[in-house]
Order: C-alpha cells, then sequence, then structure tokens
C-alpha cells in the first residue's frame, strides 16, 4: 500500500478494505504506517467501512466480515466501494460498444457507472432491468433535450430488488423476446466452482434469461467480486465472452479465468494479443 497522505478518502478506504480481506484483519498502528495518516484518520476510515456492512471493527482494528450467502447489500451500500476501479472498468467496457447496436445493461453498480460512459455514443439501444441505469439515460434526456442519435432505452417492468433490479416473470417475459448484440452484466461474485452468482433467486433466473437472450456476454466486476459465491449460480464461466476487470486482481486468477474465457480486459493494461479472441 502507498504511503501518501493526499490519497483521497475513498482510495483510503479501498486500500484499507483489500488488506483487511488480503490478511484476514489488520491494526489501526499498522495502517497509520503504511498510508501515512493519523490514527483519527484510519479510524474514521474504518468506521465508514464499518457502516457500509464490509468490515468489522475489533480493539485495535478491523476484521472482513463473512457474508452469508443469501445477504443481497442495497444499491446505496455497494455504491461506496472500488468506485476508482468501477470507472476504470466502465471506461474500458465502453471501448467495447459500437454505434447502433442493440445493447443490455443488467443492474449493479458497475453497470451503472458504464451507463455514464455510453451517454456519447450514438444511435444505441439500451434494454436493462435496472431502474438506475434507465435513469441515467432519461436524465441525460431531460437535461439535454431529445438529441439526434440519443439511445432508445427498454425498461422491462417487474420486481424490485434491493440493489434496484427489475426481477420476476414480468422482466423474465420481456427479456426473452429480445436480442442483443452484447449483454454488459454485473456480478454478485464470480469463481471457477460456482460460475456467476447472486444471493437473489429471482435475480438468477433473470440474469439467466438475460445470458440467454445475447449474442456475446461481457461481465463487467472488480476484482473484489473473484472468490464470492451467493445463493444461486446462473451462468458458467465458459458462458461468458469477456471479463472487464480492474488491476487489483492476482496473477494467479487471471490465469485461472483466462482458462476458462475468450478474453481478459484489466483496464488500463494492454491486452495480451491471441488472434483467436472475438472482439466484444
Amino acid at each position: 500500500m502507498s504511503e501518501n497522505q493526499n490519497l483521497l478518502a475513498e482510495q483510503r478506504r479501498a486500500l484499507i478494505l483489500d488488506e483487511v480481506r488480503r490478511r484476514g484483519g489488520v491494526r489501526v498502528n499498522e495502517l497509520t504506517r503504511k498510508l501515512g495518516v493519523s490514527d483519527m484518520t484510519v479510524r474514521r476510515d474504518l468506521d465508514a467501512l464499518a457502516r457500509q456492512g464490509v468490515v468489522e471493527k475489533v480493539h485495535g482494528g478491523a476484521v472482513p466480515v463473512v457474508e452469508a450467502s443469501t445477504h443481497e447489500p442495497g444499491f446505496e451500500a455497494k455504491s461506496g466501494l472500488e468506485l476508482t476501479a468501477k470507472e476504470d472498468i466502465a471506461r474500458a467496457a465502453a471501448s467495447l460498444v459500437a454505434p447502433g447496436t442493440a445493447i443490455a445493461l443488467s443492474g449493479g453498480t458497475t453497470t451503472y457507472a458504464l451507463a455514464h460512459q455510453l451517454l456519447d455514443v450514438p444511435d444505441l439501444t439500451v434494454v436493462t432491468n435496472s431502474v438506475r441505469v434507465a435513469d441515467v439515460f432519461h436524465s441525460a434526456q431531460r437535461t439535454s433535450g431529445q438529441r439526434q442519435g440519443a439511445a432508445t432505452v427498454v425498461l422491462t417492468g417487474g420486481v424490485r430488488t434491493p440493489s434496484d433490479s427489475l426481477v420476476g416473470p414480468v422482466a423474465d417475459q420481456a427479456i426473452e423476446a429480445l436480442h442483443f448484440d452484447v449483454l454488459f452484466l454485473g456480478v454478485h461474485g464470480i469463481s471457477v466452482e460456482a460460475g456467476l452468482s447472486t444471493p437473489n433467486l429471482a435475480e438468477a433466473e433473470t440474469n439467466r434469461r438475460l445470458v440467454q437472450s445475447a449474442r456475446r456476454v461481457v461481465v463487467v466486476a472488480d476484482h473484489t467480486k473473484w472468490g464470492t459465491v451467493g445463493l444461486s449460480s446462473f451462468a458458467a464461466l465458459e458462458q461468458i465472452d469477456t471479463l472487464v476487470t480492474d488491476d487489483g486482481l492476482p496473477a494467479e486468477a487471471r490465469a485461472e479465468i483466462s482458462e476458462h474465457l475468450r478474453r481478459l480486459v484489466v483496464a488500463g493494461e494492454p491486452e495480451a494479443e491471441d488472434e483467436d479472441a472475438p472482439d466484444a
């Protein structure tokens, strides 16, 4: 971890959370030395992470919270985590979108960041089961008016989850009648054994329909999602064409993922040359 007094609070907390998860716990005095900040600053950061439900404060430090496979954090709780990584992933994923295509965006904070990056891509048709994602496009139209080339947005309908996704029979029926060029899929967890998973059974079924309706599937997930397993799996890694992630993903995980996926894109890093890799 970098000793930099000018780190933004968001960056410090991301570093602290990574250290807690990697080591299974940290002490305040260790963090003050590594981050070059005061005890008070570290304690405030730990308080903020504890309020988000991702660490548990203990005497002199913090340990990770072990979540049940059925625990589904709300959108606001997730939106404050890994902000820089999500923005980097969103920019990298946006570069895979061609003007005039039909794409789908699932629910999630990373797809929400991606939606902002797609506002200037002309003539898109966007299908989404995310209230938040749909609102990004609708808000842009309200602000700038109906401009030429603005995205056409289709919101599926359905029952709203804690992550502001719409799921259930209404969403499933709408999705299965459609066909997308590319699906951009946010996930709760990803692993070799469980594939893609979520704590919400209804969301798993809706995500399953999204995958089935897409010509290509691009997963957008920061490195903390690797190794996390939710209650219900909805796709195997072999069903995914591309994973877009951040540079926090360890080398061993990259090697393991590359054995199962056609393409791995690490935001901010050049791709390994592979003549057989299809364009997303």
